[in-house]
């Protein structure tokens, strides 16, 4: 199949599936015209590839999994080969993901910090202008 078909059957763009290729993590032929050309296994490597990205992982955390990718999606899951590598990859993955988390809510303390701060300074000027004009 060509390039507009898996695109087609995958829900991924041309210009991922060209990046999956790019990393190595889809193979291609070419025709004589210099088209690419996919086989069947493709649509699944497509499937599970968009569903690693979309978990957070990197193409570079992808290609441990590699063996696995030509699986159905429900397969993939179980798929079990360098089981080790593989969890201690994901368990790499999961630490960098909380710490990110942690730092999102670093940020978002600080913010909520200085909202409240900003709110309850403009509340007392507010007030202090009313005292003002109210003469007393």
């Amino acid at each position: 199949m060509q390039i507009g078909e898996l695109s087609e059957r995958t829900g991924a763009s041309r210009r991922s599936i060209r990046y999956y290729e790019q990393q190595g993590l889809l193979e291609a032929t070419r025709t004589s015209k210099g088209w690419r050309e996919y086989d069947a296994r493709a649509v699944n490597r497509v499937l599970n590839v968009r569903e690693l990205l979309g978990a957070g992982l990197t193409a570079e955390d992808i290609r441990v999994v590699a063996p696995c990718l030509d699986m159905k999606t429900e397969e993939f899951l179980a798929c079990d080969d360098s089981p080790d590598e593989v969890l201690a990859m994901y368990e790499q993955r999961l630490a960098i993901v909380e710490a990110k988390a942690a730092e999102l809510q670093r940020h978002r303390s600080e913010l909520v910090e200085r909202i409240a701060h900003l709110r309850s300074e403009a509340a007392d000027t507010e007030g202090f202008a009313q005292l003002l004009r109210s003469g007393a």
